[in-house]
């Protein structure tokens, strides 16, 4: 009897011990017609259960184990990082060019920290998301970094997560005008949080340093982070 998930295949145990779930990468659960065909194709030639996941995913249910390789093959697309310690996934609203609300271009920016970070390797797991209006429909407010956009600028969230000890996340730093910067900070936020002993998630790193100690130690000024 199987008893673990396959990390290296994208492949997670089932309830029932046999078989596995696997979940081809989406950005931001962009797609075209042409994937979602193939994908639709290959659930139907192995006889697979499809559900849409709160990660913008679409996951592939029932597979075999010794299906794996066949079925990745006919997918011929990337694994969504749903397991291991890693950039799981960034999550990313339509944005300015489809939702009436938008006010930053979300898509842009989060396509971007996707293609950056995606399924890197961390101390723990971590989850991002990119919202382009104070609504956060990409639940910015309860991902390890969290980046909203409003009339002023991109706010930055750090240390949310939802799970069985949920955290909201704390004010990193307001009115950040372009989408360089944002890459900027994200990159020294996850610099900080990869050299740090602790091997928790963001939010429990934040809890022991402190936010305004590591607002300090990402910007290395207090009054800078929160946009005075």
């Amino acid at each position: 009897m199987n008893t673990k998930d396959i990390l290296e295949k994208g492949a997670i145990l089932q309830r029932d011990r046999e078989t596995y779930a696997i979940a081809p990468h989406i950005p931001g659960g962009f797609t075209d017609t042409a994937t979602l065909r193939k994908i639709c194709d290959v659930a139907d030639k192995y006889k697979l259960e499809v559900k849409l996941t709160s990660a913008q995913r679409i996951a592939m249910f029932g597979v075999k184990e010794e299906e794996l390789d066949a079925v990745w093959a006919d997918l011929a697309q990337a694994p969504g990082a749903a397991i291991g310690l890693c950039v799981r996934s960034i999550k990313i609203c339509p944005g300015t060019q489809w939702c009436k609300r938008a006010v930053l271009d979300s898509a842009s920016l989060g396509l971007k920290l996707d293609k950056i970070y995606h399924a890197m390797e961390l101390p723990n797991k971590m989850k991002m998301g990119v919202s382009g209006c104070l609504l956060a429909c990409s639940e910015s407010g309860v991902k390890d970094i969290g980046i909203v956009g409003h009339n002023k600028g991109w706010r930055i969230l750090v240390g949310g997560n939802s799970g069985p000890r949920p955290r909201l996340a704390e004010l990193l730093v307001d009115n950040i005008q372009t989408e360089e910067e944002v890459l900027e900070i994200v990159a020294k936020v996850v610099e900080v949080y990869k050299n740090d002993p602790q091997q928790g998630r963001l939010g429990r790193l934040i809890e022991e340093k402190g936010i305004e100690a590591f607002r300090a130690a990402v910007l290395g000024s207090q009054d800078a982070a929160v946009g005075k």
